[in-house]
């Protein structure tokens, strides 16, 4: 990872960390999911409002280490206002960013996310970013109930 991601990567997860965008229950949801990952303790639960094929609202309640609420954090900024089809789209290149598919954070519109990328790098923090994403997809495809990392 080059310095000036690293540096990057560190002021995002800070702030996004300290100052979690989005943290809050979401009135109205028509879906929520919880998720946990007993390796980091983290404990997430996402709530959607999903209106004519559209992410209306999104938004995050929970506890966990800086990368878990960071990830969090930019995930609902990320996705707020998509279509299912692009948030979907959104998931799958974070996950392949994340499990060193992408390692460029080259994958289509990732923006900020991009500053994840060096986190394939530290096997251990994987499951804290993903975790997030994990439940995110659940919600969408209505598995709902709880997803655990494990």
């Amino acid at each position: 990872m080059s310095t000036d991601i690293r540096d990057l990567y560190q002021q995002v997860i800070v702030d996004h960390s300290k100052r979690p965008r989005n943290f809050r229950p979401l009135e109205g949801a028509n879906r929520k999911v919880e998720g946990f990952n007993p390796l980091c303790g983290d404990k997430i639960t996402i709530y959607l409002k999903i209106e004519n094929g559209m992410v209306a609202d999104i938004s995050f309640e929970g506890s966990g280490c800086a990368i878990s609420t960071a990830s969090a954090s930019l995930l609902t900024e990320s996705l707020k206002g998509k279509s299912l089809a692009n948030a979907e789209a959104v998931f799958e290149d974070f996950h392949r960013l994340l499990t060193g598919l992408d390692p460029a954070g080259e994958g289509p519109k990732l923006g900020k996310l991009a500053v994840f990328s060096g986190v394939c790098d530290y096997p251990t923090r994987v499951k804290c970013a993903t975790l997030p994403w994990h439940t995110l997809h659940a919600a969408l495809t209505g598995d709902g109930g709880k997803v655990s990392t494990e």
